[in-house]
């Protein structure tokens, strides 16, 4: 008599764009499904530039998340290729999961992506953030209103802060994705370099810092990556501004703000490296980087013509 063969579960991957208007939450929510910092989140808007990987194990299934920049009324020429980098990403998803502040509710940004959300053949997830926020009649009514407007598979109601709504939001996923197998090792959550994510990283200690006092067109670039004998990397990276008065704000009297920069990103770039990180921080004026096509490149978008 034959022994059974095993049965092993088949596996299944996809991938899943988060979309929505800027701060609704994206960064943090990739994040939390996650279990670690893969997106830098800031209360200051657009930071999110380029489309960011984040990638979960739930069951059988590989998901990997893209956090997309915030789609919102594009201006300047940056803000025009992290639009379209937004809605590239969404177009090539398996899965579209637009996420709604619940404070805000139907305003204008959702009311606009909801029109072009119905262009996109692709399935669709209602996901409303911060319920923490808000009255349960107010979010059923929001989430009824929202449904009318477009074709949603599921609605989840999350607190991407807390966590609170994550977990079956992400059991859900994982049953949406196609039979496929893994693209990534079982170990591997993301597919940043680390050299661009501890750019990232050290760009959000920057806004956290100072706020509304330095415009978000600055921007910050890893120079050098050397791994040293004792396992530790030392890091050179230089914070890019386009005036020299934005290049004061970021030293500081005395030097005092980029340090506390630096000693910020330093603990957030060695958990992520898993290793102690010595960084170095420099700061420069470039002027008119944001008109350079090599600039945008290096952050993975597409420059805009024009």
């Amino acid at each position: 008599m034959q022994p059974e063969e095993s049965q092993t579960p088949q596996t299944r991957c996809g991938f899943v764009a988060l979309i929505g208007a800027p701060n609704a939450g994206k960064s943090t929510l990739l994040n939390s499904l996650v279990g670690a910092k893969v997106s830098i989140v800031s209360r200051k808007v657009q930071t999110t530039r380029q489309l960011v990987c984040g990638i979960v194990i739930e069951g059988a299934s590989q998901i990997i998340f893209v956090d997309t920049p915030g789609i919102f009324q594009p201006k300047r020429r940056l803000d025009r290729a992290m639009v379209t980098t937004a809605w590239g990403g969404a177009g090539d998803a398996d899965v579209i999961g637009l996420l709604v502040d619940s404070r805000k509710g139907l305003d204008e940004s959702a009311d606009a992506l909801l029109a072009r959300l119905g262009e996109i053949r692709r399935p669709k997830i209602l996901i409303l953030n911060k319920i923490d926020v808000l009255q349960r009649d107010k979010l059923l009514a929001l989430a009824a209103g929202l449904n009318e407007r477009a074709e949603f598979a599921h609605t989840f109601m999350i607190s991407a802060l807390t966590g609170d709504g994550v977990d079956d939001l992400r059991r859900s996923l994982a049953g949406m994705m196609p039979e496929s197998p893994w693209l990534y090792p079982e170990d591997q959550i993301t597919d940043a370099p680390l050299r661009m994510l501890a750019a990232e990283i050290t760009r959000e200690k920057m806004f956290e810092r100072l706020h509304d006092e330095l415009p978000y067109q600055s921007t910050v670039e890893t120079d050098s990556w050397e791994e040293r004998p004792d396992g530790s990397v030392r890091i050179e990276q230089t914070v890019f501004v386009e005036r020299e008065s934005q290049r004061k704000i970021v030293l500081g009297e005395k030097g005092q703000t980029i340090k506390a920069i630096g000693q910020a990103a330093r603990r957030d770039i060695a958990e992520a490296a898993e290793t102690p990180v010595h960084l170095f921080l420099h700061v420069k004026v470039r002027e008119n980087w944001s008109e350079d096509p090599a600039r945008y490149r290096e952050m993975g978008l597409d420059f805009p013509r024009g």
